[in-house]
C-alpha cells in the first residue's frame, strides 16, 4: 500500500515503515505525531483511489524523528575575462519523518 501526499506544497510517494525527508517543519517537535490529510492518490494492492483533488477520509500519520541539515551545495558564479568569481554555499534544513500508517 502506498499513497501520494502533498506536504508543504510538494508531492511525495509514501509507504508505511519508510522514512521521508521534507523541508523543515518549524511547528513539529521531535517525538510528536503529525497527520497529513491532503492525500491525492491511494493504492491498496491494486485498488487505486484518485482524489478530485483529495481522497475523502484518507490521511497519513507520521512520527517526527528529528531535524537535520542536508549536504552543502556549492554555488559558483564566474564571468570570463573579467576577473569576477563568487563562491557561496547553501545547506537546506530538513525534517525527518517516519511513516506510521496510511488510513484510507
Amino acid at each position: 500500500m502506498y499513497a501520494i501526499v502533498e506536504i508543504l506544497g510538494q508531492q511525495f510517494k509514501v509507504q508505511a515503515g519508510k522514512k521521508l525527508y521534507v523541508h523543515r517543519m518549524e511547528e513539529a517537535e521531535i517525538g510528536s505525531q503529525v497527520e497529513f490529510d491532503k492525500v491525492l492518490l491511494v493504492d491498496n494492492d491494486g485498488s487505486i483511489a484518485v482524489g478530485t483533488p483529495c481522497v475523502e477520509g484518507a490521511k497519513v500519520i507520521c512520527d517526527v524523528v528529528g531535524h537535520i541539515r542536508g549536504e552543502k551545495v556549492i554555488v559558483f558564479h564566474k564571468k570570463r575575462r573579467k576577473g569576477y568569481r563568487k563562491r557561496t554555499g547553501h545547506r537546506q534544513d530538513f525534517t525527518e519523518l517516519m511513516i506510521k500508517e496510511i488510513v484510507a
